[in-house]
């Protein structure tokens, strides 16, 4: 066991207890509730051990959690064949294993590190300078320091840092095991200032980005295809003891069928807390994770330590049409015609056309324009056309607010 190890704590750790066999619900494709949420069935998933001999590749596990020396993984992957074997442990160990792993060093000076740190700091103090103060998804607006767009800021600012940046091998290696090849990286920089509250346990994009009653209404076989369509990754760009707050995991439960469900009950918050592991990381280490894993930001609890993350979201190339539609276009042409369907009181016809015709999903934004203030995510189009109906707007106000809408989600 490494020396990290001898520092991560755990109010209760569970992992390292003996396997025992398990069994979550049935695959179906029926829809999923709250009442149907059982922690016994999480219980079972997640009371395992992670046994070393499984990841052949891997160098240790801490606490559950599988644990990689990027310097020694990356004198193996020269050859095209053991890079392969890699990608097939990551890809398992991310879904049938704990659901997470860390790449020990995998950013180094190599990758302009120490340079795309101060990059980002100097950043946040322009944000200060000229008074934003952006919204959060998890936390409150103002709590945490954010650079959202970070990849496309720094592209532009700073090629130079973002070509030995992105260069990063590791990164490449483990989207492509997760997601294949065609993947596209967004990130954003997250700053846990000292004294910044510890977030609710949750799980992310895209299930995890809605409501209950949202998430409620995408059958069970939606939900397990969403962690497909995602890698979450953290690169840490300073020391993160465990004071700090570093990211709390409760590894294997991405299996939990009903997750985006259960995230938000009590009795599973409650579980999550008593359960928890935290990771101590360096500047340069790099955590990825399926994104069903139940997960939440520790409590920094220092009074000098701004815990900086480059928090990495990488898609799938699936989740995209095959044609390239103009849907202000649309709805603007189509906008009398739904007046008049709403006049006449067909409220059905008008939501189906509306979901025919309109953006319904509210990503991708730019996070800069258009912040989660009020909740999860800004208005979607959809909305848009909702409320302009329910308030009468005239054709012209419409098209003002469509233009409006389409300028917050503009790079």
């Amino acid at each position: 066991m490494t020396s990290h190890a001898e520092v991560m704590t755990s109010t209760a750790p569970i992992a390292g207890r003996p396997t025992r066999a398990v069994s979550g619900l049935p695959a179906r494709a029926g829809r999923l509730s709250a009442a149907e949420c059982r922690l016994d069935d999480l219980r079972a998933l997640v009371e395992r051990a992670t046994d070393l001999a499984d990841y052949p590749f891997a160098d240790d596990t801490e606490r559950g959690v599988l644990v990689y020396d990027a310097a020694r993984l990356r004198s193996r992957i020269t050859d095209e064949s053991t890079r392969a074997e890699v990608q097939d442990e990551i890809a398992r160990a991310l879904l049938d294993g704990p659901g997470i792993a860390v790449f020990r060093g995998a950013f180094t000076e190599e990758h302009a590190l120490t340079d795309t740190t101060t990059y980002f700091t100097d950043t946040i103090a322009r944000q200060h300078a000229d008074g934003v103060a952006g919204g959060d998804h998890f936390a409150k607006p103002g709590a945490n320091d954010r650079v959202w767009s970070a990849l496309q800021k720094l592209a532009v600012d700073r090629p130079d840092l973002f070509v030995r940046y992105y260069a990063d091998d590791v990164l490449a290696l483990v989207s492509e095991a997760w997601l294949g090849p065609m993947y596209q990286v967004t990130s954003s920089i997250n700053v846990v200032n000292p004294g910044g509250a510890a977030q609710n346990p949750h799980r992310d994009y895209h299930l995890g980005f809605m409501s209950t009653e949202t998430a409620t209404a995408f059958r069970a076989h939606v939900h397990r295809l969403s962690p497909a369509l995602t890698l979450q990754g953290a690169v840490a760009h300073c020391a993160m003891p465990i004071e700090s707050g570093p990211t709390m995991y409760l590894p294997y439960s991405q299996q939990y069928e009903p997750g985006y469900i259960a995230f938000g009950l009590p009795e599973f918050r409650d579980f999550f807390a008593q359960h928890y592991v935290q990771l101590p990381l360096e500047a340069g280490d790099a955590v990825f994770f399926n994104p069903a894993l139940f997960h939440a930001a520790g409590h920094n609890t220092t009074a000098d330590v701004h815990r900086m993350a480059n928090l990495l979201q990488v898609s799938s190339a699936f989740g995209r049409a095959i044609d390239s539609v103009d849907r202000d276009a649309m709805v603007c042409s189509l906008y009398p015609e739904l007046r008049a369907l709403a006049d006449a009181g067909r409220d059905d016809d008008v939501r189906a056309v509306v979901a025919a015709s309109a953006e319904g999903y509210a990503f991708p934004t730019n996070l800069d324009r258009d912040p989660p203030v009020t909740g999860m995510a800004g208005e979607t189009q959809a909305e848009l056309v909702h409320r302009a109906l329910h308030e009468s707007m005239s054709p012209e106000q419409f098209a003002e607010e469509v233009r409006a809408l389409t300028i917050r989600h503009t790079p």
